[in-house]
């Protein structure tokens, strides 16, 4: 993945459970086997559960349109530690940008007993079945879920913008929907850490303020950099 991601804007999404088989886990079984079995035991948390990933997109009109297929989460991970080689599947999740009242956007940073630990993100997650309505894969809903479960805030008590903002990052596609709130950036973090440390086993470790590019440090992934820069550039 040496270009650089690609920011567009979404006007709405259409997107599909359309299953079939994903050669690449069975062409590489044994290796995933082996990769899972040894991040098992270096985090004992992670569980083999199913996910959904994408194969098949297309962008027209300012309407994103896509179909997933249905895997296990240790193909996907050892897919995504592999650093996402083409293998005829995109990662396409959603992700919630909580945008404060003074503009500063928060992001989470994954706890220790998580695969990504220490990575700092928007709260996202991979979506799976629970995500399908009627046929549809409903990013909206997944974006809703993860949020309320690694922060504790309810998606209701935000305004949210129109449409997505899409980060295209070789196989990985993130869909960002802004999440704009009328609280500070300070009192939000407050919020978010109180419902942290309630938590037995919480997804974060952390929240981080970002106000502008000289927030940026190396554990933010290069696609959440990239909505970021967008995002302060324009506003």
């Amino acid at each position: 993945m040496s270009d650089m991601p690609s920011v567009v804007s979404i006007e709405r999404l259409e997107l599909s459970f359309a299953p079939r088989p994903w050669p690449y886990a069975a062409e590489h079984r044994g290796a995933i086997d082996a990769f899972f079995a040894e991040l098992q035991r270096k985090v004992p948390a992670v569980w083999n559960g199913r996910v959904l990933l994408m194969h098949y997109r297309s962008l027209a009109d300012g309407v994103f349109r896509g179909a997933y297929l249905e895997t296990d989460y240790a193909s996907f991970a050892a897919w995504r530690a592999w650093g996402r080689p083409p293998a005829g599947v995109f990662d396409c999740f959603g992700a919630a940008a909580i945008v404060a009242a003074d503009g500063a956007v928060l992001l989470g940073v994954m706890g220790e007993h998580t695969a990504q630990a220490g990575r700092i993100y928007f709260p996202c997650g991979t979506p799976d079945r629970s995500d399908i309505v009627d046929g549809r894969v409903d990013l909206d809903l997944s974006t809703r879920r993860e949020l309320k479960e690694e922060t504790g805030l309810d998606a209701a008590e935000f305004t949210p913008e129109p449409g997505w903002t899409a980060v295209f990052d070789g196989s990985l596609i993130m869909q960002v929907k802004v999440l704009r709130s009328g609280e500070g950036a300070e009192a939000l973090r407050a919020r978010i850490l109180e419902y942290l440390a309630r938590q037995r086993q919480p997804e974060l470790s952390g929240i981080r303020i970002v106000r502008g590019a000289y927030d940026f440090i190396d554990a933010m992934p290069r696609f959440v950099t990239a909505f970021l820069a967008r995002r302060f550039a324009v506003r």
